[in-house]
């Protein structure tokens, strides 16, 4: 993953941070509702620790953030994976419903909408 100007300098990624902290992002989200933190930790440091040293359960008290799967740039990960400079530690929601019965209801309300129009 290539990173842009802007992201290297708000993560601090060789912007003169000694060689033992990185930059990184922990992020969740909701439909209506984005939290994106930046945060500089310690190499080493996993996953599931930088959510914790991130503070974003304060924000969503109503999730157990603790318990969500995590993933870096759409991959999911191991709670213990170390973290790289630059990394994104993505917090997954629950889904409200599968996929696939998601594309079942709208299959159905297209035949129900052209059955109407005949």
């Amino acid at each position: 993953m290539r990173l842009s100007v802007a992201r290297i300098r708000r993560l601090g990624v060789g912007m003169g941070e000694s060689t033992d902290q990185i930059g990184i992002e922990v992020a969740f989200a909701l439909p209506d509702r984005q939290v994106i933190k930046c945060l500089t930790v310690r190499v080493g440091t996993t996953a599931r620790q930088a959510v914790e040293l991130s503070g974003i359960e304060g924000e969503f008290k109503e999730f157990a953030l603790s318990a969500l799967p995590l993933g870096i740039f759409s991959e999911p990960v191991s709670d213990a994976q170390i973290l790289r400079a630059g990394d994104r530690v993505e917090i997954y929601r629950p889904l409200l419903l599968d996929p696939k019965e998601i594309r079942k209801i709208r299959a159905e309300k297209v035949q129900s909408a052209r059955a109407k129009n005949r």
